[in-house]
C-alpha cells in the first residue's frame, strides 16, 4: 500500500512537473522571439568590429564590449580570464594563377591557411600534382613529389546528410597535408576549399606542421571549389601546367588576450556549475557572424532569458566566451586548467559553435544514465520542431572538461548550409536569420533550465524509485 501510494504520488508530480516545464519552455522562447538580444549583439561584433583573428585588435575590442554586455546585465559576477594566444597574421592579398604556357594565366581565387609560412617574396611556381588526400600522397614515390606543388583534391562527401561527418572526412588534407607534402620533398601545398557548393570563395583554416623544422616548412593555401574543378580538369589534359601563388603570412610571438566569463550564483547548489558558450575568436576573411558570433551572443543570452523570465537557478550558470579555438584551442584549455586547479565541479557545459541556423537539437556525450534522462526530456521541445537528440560528440572548447562525471552537449542546428559560409569571405551579418539566431538561443535556455532544475543526482534517485 505504502509503495503504491508512493508510485501514484511520484507519477502525479511528474505530470505537474511537465506541465510547468511547458509552460517555462513557452515563456523562454516567446521572450526570446518577442524580446531578444543576441541580433543586436551579433550586429555590433559582426559589422562594428568584424572579423576576430585571434591575437588581433579586433579580439581586443569583442573581449571588452562583450565584457561591458555583461556586465550591464547585472550578473552576480563577470570576469577576464587571462590566456596566450598565437598570433598569426594575413599580410598583404594573396595572388594566384594557373600558368598553361609562357605568359598565358588564369586567375584563381586562393587564401593562406591559418598557420601557414609565406612564399618567397617573388612567390612559387611550380608543376602540380594532384592527389585525393594523404593516404594518396603517402603511396607515392618522392620523385613523383619533389619540387612540386601538391594539389589536394578530396571533396567534402555530397552524398552524407550529416555535413559535419562530411568535413571530418576531408579536413585532415587541411591540417596536416603540409606537413606530409613536405617530407616527400614539396615545395608548396593547395588545397581543396571545405565547402559542398561549387562556388569561388576560398575558404581557410588551420594547418600544422607538427615538429617541422621551421626552414623546412613549405607553404599552403586554401582554393575555391571552382578552381579547383578547373585545375584538375586542366591536369587531366596537361599534366606540365604550373601554379603560382604569393602570400605574405607570418607568425609573430604569442599574445596576451582573454577568456570572457559571466555567471548567475546559484540559490542552493553554487558549487556546482552548467557552462554555456561558444568561440569570440573568428577568422578574418568574414566577420565571423555564424562561426562563431552567433554562439557567443546566444549563450549570453542564456543568462538574460532566465532571468528577464523569472528563473533563479539553482545552480551557478556561467557563460563562457572561448578566445582562441579557431588556431589553437588555448582559451578552452586555459579554462579547464583553472577550475581544475580551483577544484570547481562542473556538472553540464553546452557550446554552440555550428553556426546561427534553425536549432534541430543537441548531440551529447556523458555518462549514460544522465543521457538517458535527457532524453526523456525530448517531447517539451518537440512542438518548436526540436528533434534531434544524439549521443555523440559537443563542442571543441568544452572538451577540456571531460571526465567520467559531466555531460558534455553542442547545439545542433540544420547544417545544410553552414559550410558554405564556414571560414569564407562571405561569413557575414547578413548570412544570419534573426529568428533563426534567437530560437536557437531559446533552445539552449530551455536545456540549461532543465538541467538546473532537475539535478543528475534527483534524476538518478527518480529513476530507482520508478524501478
Amino acid at each position: 500500500m505504502k509503495y503504491k501510494f508512493l508510485t501514484a504520488f511520484l507519477c502525479l508530480s511528474i505530470i505537474v512537473s511537465s506541465q510547468n516545464d511547458s509552460e517555462q519552455l513557452q515563456k523562454i522562447y516567446k521572450t526570446s522571439l518577442t524580446n531578444g538580444k543576441s541580433y543586436e549583439w551579433l550586429s555590433y561584433l559582426s559589422n562594428e568590429i568584424g572579423g576576430r583573428l585571434s591575437g588581433s585588435l579586433n579580439a581586443e575590442l569583442a573581449v571588452e564590449y562583450t565584457k561591458k554586455e555583461l556586465d550591464l546585465l547585472d550578473l552576480d559576477r563577470v570576469w577576464l580570464q587571462p590566456v596566450m594566444v598565437p598570433k598569426w597574421v594575413r599580410g598583404n592579398p594573396e595572388f594566384a594563377y594557373i600558368e598553361t604556357a609562357p605568359g598565358k594565366t588564369i586567375p584563381v581565387n586562393l587564401c593562406a591557411l591559418g598557420g601557414s609560412v609565406s612564399t618567397p617574396l617573388k612567390g612559387l611556381k611550380s608543376q602540380v600534382i594532384e592527389v585525393q588526400g594523404i593516404e594518396d600522397l603517402k603511396a607515392m614515390n618522392r620523385a613523383d613529389v619533389e619540387g612540386k606543388i601538391v594539389f589536394f583534391n578530396r571533396p567534402m562527401q555530397a552524398d552524407l546528410i550529416q555535413t559535419f561527418e562530411a568535413y571530418g572526412g576531408c579536413v585532415d588534407q587541411r591540417y596536416a597535408g603540409a606537413m606530409e607534402a613536405g617530407k616527400l620533398g614539396a615545395v608548396g601545398a593547395i588545397v581543396r576549399s571545405m565547402n559542398l557548393r561549387l562556388d569561388d570563395l576560398p575558404h581557410t583554416g588551420s594547418m600544422s606542421y607538427g615538429d617541422t623544422p621551421v626552414k623546412q616548412r613549405i607553404p599552403s593555401a586554401a582554393i575555391s571549389t571552382n578552381d579547383a574543378e578547373r585545375l584538375s580538369g586542366m591536369l587531366k589534359i596537361d599534366s606540365n601546367i604550373k601554379f603560382y601563388f604569393k602570400q605574405n603570412c607570418k607568425q609573430l610571438k604569442d599574445v596576451q588576450s582573454y577568456n570572457v566569463i559571466g555567471e548567475i550564483k546559484g540559490s542552493q547548489f553554487p558549487n556546482e556549475i552548467i557552462v554555456v558558450g561558444g568561440h569570440l575568436d573568428s577568422w578574418d576573411l568574414g566577420d565571423g557572424s555564424h562561426d562563431d558570433g552567433a554562439g557567443c551572443v546566444q549563450s549570453m543570452d542564456v543568462l538574460r532569458l532566465m532571468k528577464e523570465t523569472g528563473i533563479r537557478p539553482k545552480r551557478t550558470i556561467r557563460v563562457v566566451l572561448f578566445m582562441n579555438e579557431e588556431n589553437g584551442l588555448r582559451g578552452g584549455r586555459k579554462y579547464a586548467e583553472i577550475a581544475k586547479k580551483k577544484g570547481e565541479k562542473h556538472v553540464f557545459a553546452l557550446e554552440s559553435d555550428s553556426g546561427g541556423f534553425t536549432p534541430r537539437g543537441f548531440s551529447f556525450s556523458g555518462p549514460d544514465y544522465k543521457i538517458n534522462q535527457i532524453l526523456k526530456w525530448k517531447p517539451l521541445f518537440e512542438p518548436y520542431l526540436i528533434h534531434y537528440f544524439k549521443k555523440g560528440g559537443s563542442g571543441a572548447d568544452i572538451g577540456p572538461l571531460k571526465d567520467d562525471a559531466i555531460v558534455l552537449a553542442g547545439l545542433r542546428p540544420d547544417s545544410q548550409r553552414y559550410f558554405d559560409h564556414h571560414h569564407a569571405a562571405n561569413d557575414t551579418f547578413d548570412a544570419v536569420n534573426k529568428r533563426e539566431l534567437e530560437l536557437g538561443a531559446a533552445t539552449m535556455t530551455s536545456l540549461v533550465y532543465l538541467i538546473d532544475k532537475y539535478g543528475f543526482n534527483a534524476i538518478q534517485s527518480q529513476d530507482q524509485l520508478k524501478d
